[in-house]
């Protein structure tokens, strides 16, 4: 349909020819009430913003010399991080003499990873330690919940399928 046809429909309606895909040979446009069809469009998007889960990343420090008690203190923190939804850093401070040790390090971050198999996967491996003495940093993030899927539902007699 030519151009000055279609506006002319349009304004007979009272509506607004709106082009959709300018590239296509021929373009294609549409007859319809752009102002109601943009202010749909924003509340769809503002509605799905609403929904939007905002992930941080929580770090929590340890040193080589840790005790048991502080061990499990920040390891309960870990734990109400990851069931928050957040991500946790787990980084081990060495100072002075005790970077020579980063055995030490790996082995407190290796006790940890093992103690959160449950509420925790690891995202990356430990890295080697820093020239400013704080490494390796451990990420962890909450494990994925799989969803259980039902059978698909039986087509209606239409070809449709209601989900």
């Amino acid at each position: 349909m030519p151009p000055a046809q279609a506006l002319s429909i349009a304004e007979e309606k009272g509506l607004d020819l709106v082009e959709i895909a300018a590239t296509a040979t021929p373009p294609v446009c549409r007859i319809m009430n752009s102002g109601k069809y943009f202010y749909q469009q924003a509340k769809r998007e503002s509605e799905a913003r609403k929904h939007q889960r905002h992930i941080q990343v929580k770090e929590v420090k340890f040193r080589p010399k840790i005790d048991e008690h502080d061990f499990q203190f920040k390891k309960r923190n870990v734990e109400r991080f990851l069931n928050d939804g957040n991500k946790v850093k787990s980084t081990v401070i060495f100072r002075g003499r005790e970077m020579v040790h980063s055995e030490i390090g790996r082995r407190i971050l290796n006790r940890l990873a093992a103690e959160l198999t449950e509420t925790a996967g690891k995202e990356k491996k430990a890295k080697g330690s820093d020239a400013d003495g704080a490494a390796p940093p451990a990420p962890a993030a909450p494990q994925q919940k799989k969803k259980a899927r039902s059978p698909a539902p039986a087509a209606a007699g239409d070809g449709e399928v209601k989900s």
